[in-house]
C-alpha cells in the first residue's frame, strides 16, 4: 500500500493543471503592526497588534486586559492620533487613562446607555448601541485604533453577535487601517481576528504584604492569523508583564 505522502504526491500532480491552488496551504497575510508599549507582549506578539486587523484581548476582571490595552492606546495618542473607546458597560475610568499615559483630547469616549439610564439594564439595548457606533466609527474612518469595550457583557449575550458583524467590521479595519481592539470575558469575533491573547491574573505585588503597588499578569497568545513585516525565530506561546498602581506611578515620579 502507497504511503500518505506518495497518495498526496500523486493527487496533486492530477489536480495541478485544473486547479493550481489544491492541497496548497494559502501563506498568511503580512500585517503592519504596532507596539503595545508592553515590552514582553511585543515580543510575544513579535512588534505588537496588527494594523487594519481585529485584536482580541480576553480574560476575567482584574486579568490586566484594560491595563494591556491603555498602554497600546497610551502610543497611539502620544503622537497626536485619534483613537475612540466603545464602552458598552460604562466603566470606563478617564482618570485611570491618563495616569496610564493616554491622550484624553485625542480618545473619543462613547457611552452606551439604556433608555431607562441605568447602564447595566437591558444588556442588548447597549450593546446594539456599542456595535452601530463601532460600524459608524470604522466607516467614518480617520482613528488610528478602536476599542470595543464588552468586558461586562456576559458571553451569552455576546456570542449573539451575528458573524457578518465581525467580518463587516474586519473589512472596514482594513480599509481604513484601524486597530479595533476587542475586550470580552472570551474571545467572540472567531476567524475575523487576526490576534486573539488571554490575559490571566499571575500574582499581585505588594510592600510589606500590606501595600497593593500592582499586579503581575500572563499573557498566552491563542491565536494569531498573521505574519509581521519582521518576522524572527519561533514564538513563545505565553508572556509575562507587570502594571503598576496610578498611586504608585504618582510617587515614583
Amino acid at each position: 500500500m502507497p504511503s500518505a505522502s506518495a497518495l498526496r504526491l500523486e493527487i496533486e500532480r492530477a489536480l495541478e493543471h485544473r486547479f493550481p491552488a489544491a492541497l496548497t496551504p494559502a501563506p498568511k497575510t503580512i500585517y503592519e503592526v504596532a507596539p503595545t508599549g508592553v515590552a514582553p507582549v511585543d515580543a510575544l506578539l513579535e512588534g505588537g497588534l496588527p494594523v487594519g486587523a481585529i485584536s482580541e484581548v480576553t480574560g476575567p476582571e482584574s486579568s490586566g486586559r484594560t491595563s494591556l490595552t491603555l498602554a497600546f492606546l497610551s502610543r497611539r495618542t502620544e503622537g497626536g492620533q485619534v483613537c475612540a473607546w466603545v464602552d458598552v458597560g460604562d466603566a470606563f475610568d478617564p482618570e485611570s487613562a491618563a495616569a496610564s499615559g493616554v491622550g484624553l483630547k485625542q480618545l473619543l469616549w462613547v457611552r452606551c446607555r439604556s433608555e431607562s439610564g441605568f447602564p447595566r439594564t437591558k444588556p442588548w439595548t447597549r450593546l446594539d448601541q456599542a456595535l452601530r457606533a463601532t460600524d459608524l466609527l470604522l466607516q467614518a474612518g480617520g482613528f488610528a485604533a478602536i476599542v470595543l469595550d464588552l468586558g461586562d457583557v456576559e458571553p451569552a449575550h455576546a456570542m449573539r453577535i451575528p458573524l457578518a458583524t465581525w467580518f463587516r467590521f474586519r473589512q472596514a479595519s482594513d480599509r481604513t487601517r484601524c486597530c479595533l481592539v476587542v475586550l470580552g470575558k472570551t474571545a467572540y469575533a472567531q476567524s475575523s481576528a487576526a490576534v486573539a491573547l488571554e490575559s490571566t491574573p499571575f500574582r499581585p505585588k505588594t510592600v510589606g504584604g500590606t501595600v497593593w503597588r500592582g499586579c503581575t499578569f500572563e499573557v498566552r497568545r491563542e491565536r494569531q492569523r498573521f505574519t509581521p513585516q519582521f518576522a524572527t525565530a519561533r514564538k513563545p506561546p505565553a508572556s509575562v508583564w507587570s502594571a503598576n498602581t496610578a498611586w504608585d506611578r504618582v510617587r515614583s515620579a
